[in-house]
């Protein structure tokens, strides 16, 4: 039987040409990821790049005082490392996994060996780069200016694009640690996308009922990230 897993559920992986995909391919470690996995921490020294294809990793800044927020989330688009190959090698922020899964890990010599040909890699990872610069951009603007309702709408809808299910485990305490508000605002905020019929919740659970719907309760930051991805990631030649 074919494996379930491959290479080409990374968007990014799959975007290059046959003939460089299968010369990474021999390098590429499939490991599994739980959540609550932390993949780097704060100043430490990254060994790996991660190509998430079921799984979803959070990048989490953490104050001194212990207060958390998501900058960004990674999945099946992109790749987590990207200080590897823009020369900063660590960062101040963690990568955590916020939904178990799989992802593809390449070592750090390779994926500067890869870097450096200058060919497509190179360019993929750029524009992939320039993406979530604008993801980082748009989440700290929508945690300043958006409702809790909003901030949710958006989040969800970004988590479900990158895994193959619209039910998610999760707590309302990681979702809130995640948006870097109150418990009660995301219980609040929840209430009233499951009496609109958009999700239904139950204790670790969020299942999305109706997209569209959510789509309407959403800011527009969702649409500018994901159109910016759209425009940063196709036709790269």
């Amino acid at each position: 039987m074919p494996s379930p897993h491959s290479p080409m559920q990374n968007h990014l992986l799959a975007s290059l040409p046959p003939a460089e995909l299968e010369r990474l391919s021999a390098h590429l470690e499939l490991v599994p990821i739980k959540l609550g996995d932390m993949l780097y921490e704060p100043g430490g020294q990254l060994h790996h790049a991660y190509f998430p294809t079921t799984s979803i990793v959070s990048l989490h800044y953490v104050t001194e005082s212990g207060g958390s927020a998501e900058a960004a989330g990674v999945g099946n688009e992109g790749v987590v490392g990207v200080s590897l190959f823009m020369g900063g090698d660590t960062t101040p922020s963690s990568a955590v996994v916020q939904t178990a899964g799989h992802a593809y890990r390449l070592e750090r010599s390779v994926l500067l060996e890869e870097f450096s040909r200058a060919g497509l890699m190179q360019r993929l990872l750029l524009r992939y780069t320039q993406a979530l610069i604008t993801q980082i951009m748009q989440t700290a603007a929508c945690n300043r200016f958006h409702s809790v309702e909003q901030q949710l709408s958006r989040w969800l809808l970004l988590t479900i694009d990158r895994i193959p299910a619209t039910e998610l485990i999760m707590t309302q305490e990681l979702i809130a640690s995640m948006l870097g508000v109150r418990r009660e605002g995301i219980t609040e905020a929840a209430g009233k996308l499951q009496n609109a019929g958009f999700i239904r919740y139950r204790r670790g659970h969020i299942a999305v009922l109706d997209r569209a719907g959510l789509e309407t309760r959403s800011c527009e930051c969702y649409a500018v990230v994901k159109k910016e991805l759209t425009r940063l990631m196709t036709n790269v030649r």
